[in-house]
């Protein structure tokens, strides 16, 4: 990928990470920020980093992939030892796959989530502000968001309507009764919190949800949107009391609920939709208190999901067909600019060949000599592209070619 670093892909997900130690690795804007105008310090070439519900990653050049996973721990709550654990590093082709499989919703927690590339893209928005994107990111990048609109369009793989914020609404139809007499607080505004309130409206048709944010004016546009009564964030352990079920999607980096909020009189469910977890473990202390987290609700293995899987095989089939483009791409990139020194330098011994035949020679022909011998060099440089293009291994090839000629071509890879 590059002569002086390798391209890597690391994080940590939903697959061997639970809730507790993914909120320890989360990033919110401010620490993302901070992480790339460090990186940029560091000298790191290219980088971008993304922090979700349900995975942290950063896909980016280094020599060794410490200096990433450095550049993680010292800018979240998460240790080096803990990231070792649960985490998984790839590099070259194997962290572009990851990214291709990420990108186009093949490895989200629940299967065609499209979600993420929205939050992809961000990310390569951030970076590329920063000055952080280079030639082959932009590329990879666009290459991903190119697979994952073909896969939406193309494939019926995210069909159905399948995510956290819809698990959660169904998990709340199957678990409580008599949903249509019930209150149902939801404490925040954030993605999740607002697809789930639209859930909730769209299902139950009734106007008992209150919708509570600690930023009013933000809660005061949903609420004029669906309907729905708005409260103070001041108000929120009394909504607390009324309420049958809590919907907690807040994105605080701590809990913001926890049992010295809860003077209970009837039994509550509340549901956490939050990385990290904003609601304490320590609610369950409460009798008549049933604490749900996102985790939970994304096991669900419904008939939509099952639905979904028969889509994959074309959505990999799309992947593999961007993948090859991105990979010849990157190939003649990598040996362009040897290709580039190449002709300049056989060019220069044409031209002083000419010169030197020009003076020699009384009746000499400008125009045929200069024909043939660029002729000359175009089907020299035919055949080394060719061999590069075939060759097994391209970076001794391009070695090769450099030293037998002397080329004295600039080291770029950017």
């Amino acid at each position: 990928m590059s002569r002086n670093s390798t391209f890597y892909a690391l994080g940590l997900s939903y697959k061997k990470a639970d809730a507790t130690i993914r909120g320890k690795f989360s990033l919110d804007a401010h620490a993302q920020s901070v992480l790339l105008m460090q990186a940029e310090a560091e000298g790191i070439e290219s980088l971008i980093v993304t922090s979700t519900c349900n995975r942290t990653e950063i896909y980016g050049f280094a020599k060794h992939p410490y200096e990433l996973i450095k550049l993680l721990c010292e800018n979240s709550k998460g240790s080096v030892e803990e990231f070792q654990e649960v985490a998984y590093i790839y590099k070259n082709h194997e962290a572009i796959n990851h990214m291709f499989r990420v990108g186009t919703g093949l490895d989200s927690q629940i299967l065609g989530d499209f979600e993420i590339i929205s939050q992809i893209r961000n990310a390569f928005n951030l970076s590329k502000s920063n000055g952080l994107i280079n030639t082959f990111m932009d590329r990879l990048v666009n290459s991903v968001i190119q697979a994952s609109k073909r896969i939406k369009t193309q494939t019926d793989i995210s069909s159905g309507a399948t995510s956290v914020s819809f698990a959660s609404v169904q998990y709340i139809f199957k678990n409580v009764e008599e949903i249509a007499n019930k209150n149902i607080l939801l404490f925040g505004t954030g993605k999740i919190g607002r697809n789930t309130c639209e859930n909730l409206v769209k299902h139950t048709k009734h106007s008992q949800i209150t919708l509570i944010n600690r930023t009013k004016d933000k809660a005061e546009k949903l609420a004029k949107k669906l309907n729905v009564v708005v409260k103070d964030y001041a108000d929120l352990q009394l909504e607390l009391q009324k309420a049958d079920v809590v919907v907690v999607a807040t994105g605080a980096q701590n809990p913001t609920i926890d049992k010295t909020l809860l003077n209970l009189k009837k039994p509550l469910l509340i549901l956490d939709l939050s990385i990290p977890k904003n609601v304490n473990e320590n609610v369950k202390d409460i009798e008549g208190v049933t604490l749900i987290h996102m985790d939970q609700l994304s096991q669900i293995t419904d008939e939509t999901l099952e639905n979904r899987k028969q889509h994959i095989p074309r959505a990999e089939a799309i992947i593999e067909e961007i993948k090859e483009e991105f990979d010849s791409w990157n190939k003649n990139r990598k040996f362009a600019p040897t290709i580039q020194a190449l002709k300049e330098k056989l060019n220069s011994i044409k031209d002083g060949e000419l010169n030197f035949q020009r003076k020699k020679i009384s009746n000499f022909h400008e125009e045929q000599a200069e024909l043939i011998s660029n002729r000359i060099i175009q089907k020299i440089t035919k055949h080394f592209v060719n061999h590069l293009k075939d060759g097994e291994s391209m970076d001794e090839g391009i070695e090769w070619i450099e030293k037998v000629f002397q080329l004295e071509q600039e080291k770029y890879f950017s």
